[in-house]
């Protein structure tokens, strides 16, 4: 099986570029030494097209391809398997790909769908299961720690909506908070599944127009909804425009509603317009909801380079907002000056006020390549930066608590790291409380992996 470049991509070359095999084994080669109480298994979701594209490639189109290191004792195993969704399997039958991508028109003579559910995006464990998760359908129910595909997962057939990429667990309660959009009124469903994985209920929550509405975030007692002006016309479309643009003339709007609540007591708050993809947390403080994310004056995203509008508005700081529950005001305020993505916290304080926060820096505007890992002290205002080193590019960094851990930061930051230098890759466990420091542990990865999206640590 092989990948041919249709052309100049920066998707198909270098670390981004797909690998053909599926492997898996147990003698990985440590330099350091693995802390005997992480204990667990790290998995990254990310496209790795099966064949050549058709027409454009988007890094967004490749198919799910899961990537796993589990640790025990001080050693570790490696895995990789693709997300075996119905759209892979038609593929692999074919051998060759059957749907075009994002950046090429609907195919809506497609005998088998317009689309196919990739699965590529991000991960979530919920119920002792582990979700392989695309905005577009439904989610994949993973076995771990072998990764094989066990099928969509539909809560019973309950589930009549997309499925967001970044839902939400709350730590204390359990229950699971997702919502998913479309192109029809309501335009956005939302929905609450229980701590025993039973889906309790969806409601519509109603917006003027269809969004791309990639995350949101919970604090305590709401839930808050990003109605941000990158919008869908299909007239748009008919005109020979993109189907998908940012609006720079249209304000964002925060929905924030009680977690349990409907349409009907949705309060919205007005402010720039602007674009966020990732909410890094949220809490309640007094008579404010607080809102951490990293934000864009706008986004190019799904749009061919010659119809690139602003090459700048892409660029990602983090902010905050806070949105004042009895005087109806919102503030927001720019962080830091340095880009960064991928926002993370210690998930067991999820929704509530936390320290600490950890976002890749960037290292090129244009996709998203970390050079480094951030960690923000929210208290003091204050950051350290993790430099991943010369030519070496890691992903999202996520935050392994230490099983018997007192304070907030005490466990360890993990991620991939591509070394172009000699060409491979890494798993690096760095200790987040010493995050300026080398890393206490590289574990050398028998095959490249290629550059992907989110990740999740499993204890």
């Amino acid at each position: 099986m092989t990948i041919a470049s249709i052309a100049v991509n920066p998707y198909l070359e270098s670390n981004f570029a797909p690998i053909a095999t599926e492997i898996a084994t147990d003698t990985l080669e440590v330099m350091g030494e693995l802390p005997p109480e992480l204990s667990g298994m790290f998995v990254r979701n990310g496209p790795n097209p099966q064949w050549s594209p058709i027409g454009q490639y988007h890094w967004f189109d490749g198919d799910g391809m899961l990537h796993g290191v589990e640790i025990s004792n001080g050693k570790a195993t490696y895995r990789n398997r693709y997300v075996k969704t119905r759209g892979w399997k038609i593929e692999n039958e074919a051998g060759k790909a059957v749907w075009s991508g994002l950046l090429e028109p609907p195919q809506i003579d497609n005998p088998h769908g317009p689309g196919k559910n990739t699965a590529n995006t991000a991960l979530v464990w919920h119920n002792q299961q582990l979700l392989a998760l695309w905005e577009g359908g439904a989610p994949h129910h993973i076995s771990i720690p072998d990764l094989a595909t066990i099928g969509e997962h539909t809560y019973n057939d309950k589930l009549v909506s997309a499925f967001t990429a970044h839902p939400k667990v709350d730590p204390v309660t359990g229950e699971m908070m997702f919502f998913g959009y479309g192109f029809r009124p309501p335009y956005v469903q939302y929905g609450i599944v229980s701590d025993q994985g039973e889906l309790l209920r969806t409601v519509p929550i109603e917006i003027p127009v269809a969004v791309m509405m990639h995350d949101f975030a919970i604090t305590e007692n709401y839930t808050i909804f990003m109605d941000l002006p990158l919008t869908f016309s299909p007239e748009r479309m008919m005109r020979g425009e993109p189907m998908l643009m940012f609006e720079s003339d249209c304000p964002s709007r925060f929905g924030i509603m009680p977690r349990h609540g409907d349409n009907s007591n949705i309060r919205w708050f007005e402010s720039p317009p602007c674009y966020v993809f990732h909410t890094l947390n949220a809490y309640e403080t007094g008579d404010e909801v607080v809102l951490i994310a990293c934000r864009m004056n706008s986004t190019n995203v799904l749009v061919s380079q010659d119809m690139c509008r602003d090459p700048q508005g892409d660029i990602p700081f983090l902010h905050r907002w806070r949105f004042n529950l009895s005087t109806g005001t919102v503030t927001e305020e720019r962080l830091d000056d340095v880009p960064g993505e991928f926002p993370r916290v210690n998930e067991n304080l999820l929704g509530r006020k936390t320290q600490y926060g950890y976002v890749g820096k960037m290292a090129h505007s244009q996709n998203p390549l970390f050079d480094g890992v951030i960690k923000y002290d929210f208290e003091n205002g204050t950051s350290q930066t993790h430099e991943f080193g010369k030519n070496r590019y890691g992903g999202e960094s996520v935050f392994a608590p230490h099983p018997h851990g007192t304070a907030e930061d005490q466990g360890w930051l993990v991620t991939f790291v591509y070394d172009e230098n000699s060409q491979t890759s890494e798993f690096v466990v760095i200790n987040a409380q010493d995050i300026t420091n080398e890393p206490i542990a590289r574990v050398m990865i028998p095959q490249r992996v290629p550059y992907g999206f989110h990740g999740i640590w499993i204890s």
